[in-house]
């Protein structure tokens, strides 16, 4: 996935989240919210090996600013709280918590990465905090049953690696695949699924 097209998704998916409002009674309120604001964690690779990505995230805290310039979201300014965990879940791990016990925010959303995120997934659902938008494809976002305040978006790996695999053995059927691959829990989504895909035309049917 190009940060083009990330970026296009996460775009669309800060529409949906506004477009939903806050529809709360006066005084009902939990963490995060207020008459006049509501805060929003997110963590993002502003450093390290991943930090390309970053513009989603600067790109993110843009539209946030200019929804609070139209007047927000039902009268509420966006308080948009992006910090760097450079990619590394351990730090995933320690700017989320205090994202959730310092800055007090209402959800975590579209934080980068499918290892940096399995890191946070139990901590924020032992605490019911909404996880929301992950950007990954891994399937393991689909899980309500075991984690209902996680939710992925966009096509899957799985979906994207059959995708690929059917390409290549229409209009390539000879070819040799080589796949690169980051040594993480990333990898283990792709690689199954681009096997499973890939060796011969039958698998495509």
């Amino acid at each position: 996935m190009t940060i083009k097209s990330a970026l296009k998704r996460a775009l669309c998916a800060v529409s949906l989240v506004l477009a939903s409002g806050i529809a709360l009674a006066e005084g009902q309120y939990g963490p995060g919210v207020s008459d006049t604001e509501i805060k929003i964690g997110n963590t993002m690779p502003y450093s390290g090996p991943a930090s390309a990505y970053a513009v989603i995230g600067k790109a993110e805290a843009a539209y946030f600013a200019m929804v609070n310039d139209q007047g927000g979201v039902n009268g509420r300014k966006i308080n948009f709280i992006s910090r760097d965990d450079g990619y590394s879940p351990p730090k995933t791990v320690e700017v989320v918590r205090k994202l959730v016990e310092q800055d007090q925010v209402l959800l975590i959303f579209n934080s980068l990465g499918t290892a940096p995120n399995l890191a946070i997934r139990g901590y924020l659902n032992d605490n019911k905090v909404p996880h929301l938008f992950v950007a990954s494809g891994a399937e393991t976002w689909n899980d309500p049953t075991h984690f209902p305040w996680s939710m992925g978006y966009g096509p899957s790996y799985r979906l994207e690696g059959r995708i690929y695999g059917r390409y290549i053995l229409k209009s390539m059927p000879d070819a040799k695949i080589g796949v690169l691959y980051q040594n993480d829990d990333l990898a283990k989504t792709i690689l199954p699924d681009s096997a499973r895909v890939l060796p011969t035309k039958q698998a495509s049917s």
